[in-house]
């Protein structure tokens, strides 16, 4: 254990997932258990340059492991996008006594974190906190189980009144960059088709998929489109052209946004939050720095923070293939 380290601060940054209440619990009570002092830093970055700090101990943790979003709250921060701004934020650590961190968020944190680093040398351990599913280094990040399990939710309810009404619904799901959500939840709720940024399924093809849909004597469809997906300028322009040029077709869209985000985490991120909030903290007692800690193959690992925002997560193909031949 390095005797250099007595205070860990930990935030969250960027957008909230679920799970993020239960890293922040674990990491302060592998805090307390190591008996080292945690300190709660409020709103991010911006938190940071403010001195917005609170102490942390096992009994201030209680009670948050089922809850979502963050009690640390998260902000954007463009002042820390500035030399002055980290100084600042350097020199609040400072005097707070702080001599390491621990970042949950995503791409976007995990940059500011490492350019931080650079510049003071503040030992960072990051846990990846996004429903994306986009951070390479890990099979799972925090939040992505909540989120599939809340639009499977939402797509078997919508079902109820497709199947109803006769109707298609095309639905948008978060994925800017990313077709992870759609394409599990697609394929966990057995949509006739999944639109997702990497594959660019094309409009005449998806004409062709609906057409036969129809033919096979489906009453109604479901098509899940990631927000990023290519095939048309957007889920309403698809919806439109589609009722153009498919008029037996009664369409409808559901955008469901943000509250793919919010909810309790499952029992999956909140096991993955604990795990990954004790090895953040063990690292940073090891004397290690600028590492993110991520799962693969069900064992916790550390990847080096640039690689984990330069890499790029790949779609699966076989999930892919499973998704055409379950369509017929």
């Amino acid at each position: 254990m390095s005797a250099e380290i007595k205070k860990i601060g930990v935030f969250t940054s960027g957008g909230d997932s679920p799970g993020m209440n239960a890293a922040i619990r674990s990491v302060v009570r592998t805090c307390a258990y190591m008996k080292i002092d945690c300190m709660g830093i409020y709103r991010g970055y911006q938190g940071m340059i403010e001195g917005d700090f609170k102490p942390m101990d096992a009994r201030s943790v209680n009670n948050i492991i089922n809850k979502g979003g963050t009690i640390l709250k998260s902000a954007r921060s463009m002042e820390f996008q500035t030399k002055e701004g980290r100084k600042k934020a350097y020199d609040q650590l400072q005097a707070a006594g702080i001599d390491a961190l621990v970042v949950i968020g995503g791409d976007g944190s995990f940059t500011g974190a490492l350019i931080f680093n650079k510049e003071y040398n503040v030992p960072i351990i990051g846990i990846p906190g996004t429903i994306d599913n986009d951070i390479f280094g890990t099979t799972y990040t925090l939040g992505f189980d909540t989120a599939l399990n809340t639009v499977v939710d939402v797509i078997d309810k919508i079902r109820d009144t497709a199947s109803s009404h006769n109707r298609l619904f095309f639905i948008e799901v978060m994925g800017r960059d990313v077709g992870h959500i759609a394409l599990n939840a697609g394929v966990g709720a057995g949509a006739e088709e999944i639109l997702i940024p990497e594959e660019n399924l094309g409009l005449e093809r998806l004409l062709e998929s609906l057409k036969r849909s129809k033919e096979s004597g489906k009453s109604s469809s479901i098509v899940v489109v990631a927000e990023g997906d290519k095939t048309g300028k957007n889920v309403f322009e698809l919806k439109e052209y589609v009722e153009e040029h498919l008029p037996i077709y009664d369409c409808r869209v559901s955008v469901l946004g943000h509250m793919q985000r919010g909810g309790s985490p499952s029992c999956f991120d909140r096991v993955l939050a604990s795990r990954m909030g004790v090895k953040a903290v063990e690292a940073l007692l090891e004397g290690k720095s600028s590492l993110m800690v991520g799962i693969q193959d069900n064992k916790i690992t550390l990847t080096p923070i640039s690689k984990a925002i330069k890499g790029h997560t790949k779609i699966d193909k076989e999930l892919m293939r499973v998704s055409d031949i379950m369509t017929i």
